[in-house]
């Protein structure tokens, strides 16, 4: 697999296979990298398909396609408030353990970065220290450390600190 077959594009709740095909990923990332996200599979394993398809009504999330296939999403919104509206925040990002390290990730970001630049002045984002390997893509693609949040998450007993990152894009 390589990063030219795949398409990125906005899922929508309106679409009929779309809120199936996020619901399926969504739980699989829960599951998979728990450690990750702030909710967990136990609570969104009990939700309806309904609910899964208002997310994609509710904020933009974006899929990476290999054929009809979905391999990766991730998430972006812009604050809400007068004061924080020039910032946006990535989140949710997941890719199939298939698709990776075939430019998928970096492809999602991209995409992201694109439609955010429209919208605001920066983009945010967290990050499990731990995850060494997203935190080498996203510097890659300009994001900087601004800090840690120490005991961000707990899972299994165990806390994981995040790693804040942002990118400005004004001064690109």
């Amino acid at each position: 697999m390589s990063a030219d077959d795949i398409e990125i594009r906005r899922l929508a709740r309106d679409d009929p296979a779309d809120p199936a095909l996020y619901q399926a990923i969504r739980l699989e990332a829960l599951q998979a990298n728990p450690e990750a996200f702030g909710s967990t599979f136990d609570v969104e394993s009990e939700k309806p398909l309904s609910w899964f398809a208002d997310r994609l009504g509710d904020w933009t999330v974006l899929g990476a396609f290999r054929n009809a296939q979905l391999v990766g999403v991730a998430y972006f919104a812009v604050q809400q408030g007068q004061k924080r509206a020039h910032k946006g925040g990535l989140w949710g990002m997941y890719v199939r353990p298939v698709a990776r390290k075939a430019g998928v990730g970096r492809r999602l970001v991209e995409a992201i970065c694109d439609l955010a630049r429209q919208q605001v002045e920066l983009i945010q984002l967290t990050v499990v220290r731990d995850n060494e390997q997203a935190r080498r893509l996203y510097a890659r693609l300009g994001f900087l450390e601004y800090g840690l949040e120490k005991n961000a998450l707990k899972q299994g007993g165990r806390y994981y600190d995040e790693v804040l990152m942002a990118k400005d894009l004004v001064g690109e």
